[in-house]
């Protein structure tokens, strides 16, 4: 991860039937996904759902702005903190959830370098020690 995250909230996603039909196929990627607090709304960007492949011939944008469903008290918090802390949202996780669909965004501040170097320096130490033990046993 290139970011720390330091606050995370659920969110609802507004969605058309089809992509509920893609989602639960198991298929989309928020690898460039990021979301936006404007006009006191909440909206995911870039999270690419590909279409359902049962669907008819329908004009469709895989990677629309889908708006996200949060209370007005966490939109004021999240909004607040952006602007003060410089921090970014970005989406974490897609679930489901008493069948709805849900995400997760998280307030989060990018690593730098030297963060990044020393998250690999701990990955390779705990590595080392797993070999070591299943030498040992």
């Amino acid at each position: 991860m290139r970011f720390a995250v330091l606050e995370a909230f659920e969110a609802g996603i507004v969605l058309a039937g089809y992509e509920v039909k893609s989602l639960r196929e198991g298929k989309v990627s928020l690898e460039e996904g990021l979301a936006r607090i404007d006009k006191g709304e909440a909206f995911l960007m870039n999270v690419h759902i590909p279409p359902y492949k049962h669907l008819s011939n329908i004009e469709y944008n895989p990677t629309r702005t889908r708006k996200l469903l949060l209370h007005r008290q966490q939109i004021n918090k999240i909004s607040a903190e952006m602007q003060a802390k410089g921090l970014t949202l970005v989406p974490l996780e897609l679930y489901f959830k008493n069948g709805r669909a849900k995400v997760t965004v998280g307030l989060a501040k990018g690593k730098n370098q030297a963060d990044r170097r020393e998250e690999i320096k701990k990955k390779d130490v705990d590595r080392e020690m797993r070999r070591a033990r299943l030498l040992s046993d």
